[in-house]
């Protein structure tokens, strides 16, 4: 594959407004497989680091990603460009990063096919089965029993917090996570991490949907990023530009303290 025929693929998965170029550097790398530069616009991607177009394309899409979410950025702030954040790679990336795989798979640019490899298929199917869903049914039953041990320690004036602190010597987060899991009718088929996601959305009809999107294949990612929105009230323009004035008010305020200190210490040299 050569730099426009990529360029060309990414378009087709999804249309930018903001030019952008590909660059297959011809280099191997073992730091990273490829990066985008927003200042230039740029996606480099190692070339030597893959053994086909297929792991080529998987990182030309992830690069893609930055692009689109920096045009994204760049529009919400009136054409300027945005102050960077020190964490990219977050659940918002992640989840426009999987939404733009199933659209590449969708339209055969990119694919993930293990009927290539029975073997996998076969350890897939034991994963799921006997690790992830038996994980999460083991889970529904060991937090069954921190509820129990919290009811016995009441009725002996026991401190629970001391019991699972010193006792169990299990942590009060993973301890509360479990028994809420225990709580909450969530199917164990989707494994105890995704468990612990749905279970602490309020609404029984929001969970209902964040467990069908993951038994639909979605990521986690793509999943906590939606109801994520959906609690936010995203779709609500003046809320969306009141946050941003609250986020760009701290930054100045935090910039404005810190040019004061600079112009003391300038001061008294």
């Amino acid at each position: 594959m050569d730099n426009e025929t990529i360029k060309s693929q990414l378009l087709e998965i999804e249309e930018s407004k903001l030019d952008f170029s590909v660059t297959l550097t011809g280099k191997e790398s073992k730091r990273v497989n490829g990066l985008y530069k927003p200042e230039t616009r740029e996606i480099l991607l190692h070339n030597k680091n893959f053994s086909d177009d297929n792991e080529l394309m998987y990182t030309a899409i992830h690069e893609y990603t930055h692009h689109l979410i920096n045009e994204e950025e760049i529009a919400e702030a009136g054409g300027r460009e945005p102050l960077k954040s020190s964490r990219v790679h977050n659940t918002a990336f992640w989840a426009k990063f999987h939404a733009l795989l199933d659209i590449a798979e969708e339209k055969g640019i990119y694919k993930m096919d293990m009927t290539s490899s029975p073997e996998l298929e076969k350890l897939t199917a034991e994963i799921r089965t006997d690790y992830l869903e038996a994980n999460g049914r083991l889970m529904v039953e060991f937090g069954k029993k921190l509820a129990e041990a919290h009811r016995l320690c009441e009725e002996s004036h026991i401190r629970y917090e001391d019991y699972l602190d010193r006792v169990l010597r299990l942590p009060r987060t993973a301890a509360a996570s479990i028994s809420k899991v225990a709580a909450v009718p969530v199917n164990p088929a989707i494994g105890f991490e995704n468990m612990k996601m749905v279970s602490a959305i309020k609404k029984s009809e929001d969970r209902a949907v964040a467990e069908e999107m993951l038994n639909k294949g979605k990521s986690p990612e793509t999943v906590r990023e939606m109801m994520k929105r959906k609690a936010s009230g995203e779709g609500d323009q003046k809320s969306k530009l009141e946050k941003e004035k609250q986020r760009l008010e701290k930054t100045i305020n935090e910039l404005s303290r810190r040019l004061e200190i600079v112009e003391e210490h300038l001061a008294s040299m």
